[in-house]
């Protein structure tokens, strides 16, 4: 099992399913009885501490998963553990260690100021009240709730309302952070203050958080693992970087020249663009290092600068969406 020991992870799938019975149209009348196996036998491990990513097209079984791994839904099939609590047992004794926030369902109060609504949690979880006050604190802080905290929820921009959701989902100090979709909608400053906050929330505390999100800037920036399911099956589970080798594993080297010249022929590396003294190098890192590239151009060439850009994620994701389980 990818990622750690059944032992030692904190979050824990081995062969989970999930399946439902709908009623199609078979007739003008008649309606036919159906099964949908909406996930089909996912199995992975979260070490504790860690952040995963966890995306997929829509109707992938996402969302189903996370249902499941919080005790929403109970397993058709196989078996799950977060905490070291199996979810659909142990709700209430689960909604204590985890926090968990869906992006289009709302936790805080809609006529309250949102203020009320973090009052109101630490009754619901029996928060002692100077640790719900010092968490709330670093809360406020860190995702600069200050200005609107007695704001009524229903005048909160969509921005400050998702920031109030992440909030009130940590006020019990949760030792594993469920996220579904949580900057969805969101503008560019929003999105940054939720990536920062979750960033610093990981490396203060040790909070593992898995992440459901279609933005795979998301990804890049917070997560250091990547599991991706599709009809209902995890169909890569590893690093960005893995991905990255195992399906675009060509890199760019845009190097600035001192003055044009034609299309450089250098060694292990194919010129694909040319614009004045810039010049675009594509190369297999899995043949070729940059550092080894950036030698013989400066060889060829008198340089003056360069970067190395790296395959775009949605651009990878996009292709393995498109190609299905067939490209592995």
């Amino acid at each position: 099992m990818s990622g750690s020991d059944d032992d030692t992870a904190v979050v824990m799938a081995r062969d989970l399913t999930k399946h439902f019975t709908v009623r199609r149209r078979a007739g003008r009348v008649r309606r036919d009885r159906v099964t949908v196996e909406a996930v089909a036998g996912v199995t992975f491990a979260v070490p504790r501490g860690t952040i995963v990513g966890y995306v997929g097209p829509n109707g992938a079984g996402k969302s189903t998963t996370v249902k499941m791994l919080t005790g929403i839904l109970v397993p058709s099939g196989g078996e799950v553990r977060v905490a070291g609590l199996e979810p659909s047992r142990r709700r209430i004794e689960l909604a204590r260690r985890i926090g968990v926030v869906f992006g289009q369902r709302s936790q805080l109060w809609w006529d309250l100021p949102l203020a009320d609504s973090f009052e109101l949690a630490r009754h619901l979880y029996a928060v002692p009240r100077s640790r719900h006050a010092a968490r709330l604190t670093e809360c406020v802080d860190l995702l600069e709730m200050a200005p609107f905290l007695q704001t009524p929820v229903r005048q909160l921009s969509l921005g400050q309302r998702m920031r109030g959701e992440i909030a009130i989902a940590l006020l019990h100090d949760p030792e594993v952070l469920f996220l579904d979709e949580p900057t969805i909608g969101l503008d560019v400053v929003s999105k940054a203050k939720v990536r920062a906050f979750l960033a610093d929330l990981n490396a203060l505390h040790g909070t593992t958080i898995v992440l459901t999100t279609h933005d795979l800037g998301d990804i890049e920036r917070l997560c250091s693992r990547l599991l991706i399911i599709d009809h209902g099956r995890t169909i890569f589970d590893g690093a960005l970087n893995d991905l990255r080798d195992r399906f675009e594993p060509n890199r760019t080297l845009v190097v600035d020249l001192a003055a044009p010249q034609p299309a450089l022929r250098i060694e292990g590396a194919q010129v694909v663009r040319v614009d004045g003294a810039r010049q675009w190098l594509r190369f297999d890192r899995r043949t070729t290092t940059a550092a080894d590239l950036v030698a013989r151009v400066a060889v060829a060439a008198d340089l003056v600068d360069l970067t190395v850009e790296e395959p775009d994620i949605e651009d990878v994701v996009a292709r393995i969406y498109r190609d299905g389980s067939a490209a592995f």
